[in-house]
C-alpha cells in the first residue's frame, strides 16, 4: 500500500477530477467502478473534504460576527447564511451522493432547508459546521464499499459514486470560492492567504 503526502493525495484526486470531467466523461458514465476503485474514490473525497472543512472553519472563524448578514445584493445569501448552506450539504445531499440516508437534523420537507439556513449567527455555523461534517465523514468512512460500486439514483438520473464524488467537490470548491469572495469584498484575509 503506498502512503502519499497530503498534497500528493490533492494533486492525485484533482488529476482524478480533471481526467473523468475533461477526458472521459463518457466512460465514466457508462463504466461501474469495483471495490478497489470506489474505496479509493471514496478515501480520495474525504481527504478534500477534511481540507475543505479545515478551510470552510478558519475562515467562518475569520469572519467578524457582525458580517455574517452581510450579503453582496438582495436575495443572494448573507455569509452566515451561505455557511450554513456548505453545512446542509454535509448533513443532506453528500450522504446521498453516496446512497446514505440524509441526517435528520433537516426534515425532509418542502421548504426545509432554506428555514435551516436562516439560522445562521456565528454560534449557529459553527456547531452545525462541526456537527455537520462529522455526521457525513463518520457515515461515508462507514458506508458498505458494495454500495459505491453500482449506480444510484440522483436528482432524476443514475450515477456512479465518480459522477456524485465530482459533483459534490465540485459544489463544496465554489462555495469556498464564493466565501472567500464574500471575505475579500469585507476585508477578511483568507488565514491560509499568504
Amino acid at each position: 500500500m503506498h502512503r502519499f503526502s497530503s498534497t500528493a493525495k490533492r494533486s492525485l484526486f484533482v488529476a482524478f477530477v480533471a481526467a473523468v470531467t475533461l477526458v472521459a466523461p463518457r466512460v465514466a458514465r457508462a463504466q461501474l467502478m469495483n471495490a478497489e476503485t470506489a474505496t479509493e474514490v471514496r478515501r480520495a473525497f474525504v481527504d478534500d473534504l477534511d481540507t475543505l472543512q479545515a478551510r470552510f472553519v478558519a475562515l467562518a472563524n475569520a469572519f467578524p460576527e457582525e458580517k455574517y448578514a452581510w450579503r453582496p445584493a438582495p436575495g443572494v445569501r448573507s455569509v452566515g447564511e451561505a455557511f450554513m448552506h456548505i453545512a446542509s450539504e454535509y448533513y443532506v445531499y453528500t450522504p446521498m451522493a453516496y446512497g446514505l440516508e440524509p441526517s435528520p437534523v433537516i426534515p425532509r420537507a418542502q421548504g426545509a432547508m432554506p428555514e435551516f439556513e436562516k439560522h445562521s449567527t456565528r454560534a449557529d455555523v459553527m456547531k452545525h459546521l462541526l456537527e455537520g461534517f462529522t455526521y457525513m465523514r463518520s457515515h461515508l468512512m462507514a458506508a458498505d464499499v458494495a454500495q459505491l460500486t453500482g449506480k444510484r439514483k440522483l436528482f432524476g438520473g443514475d450515477h456512479t459514486i465518480a459522477e456524485t464524488t465530482i459533483g459534490m467537490s465540485g459544489d463544496l470548491h465554489e462555495h469556498l470560492g464564493q466565501l472567500i469572495a464574500y471575505a475579500r469584498m469585507n476585508g477578511v484575509k483568507p488565514p491560509w492567504s499568504k
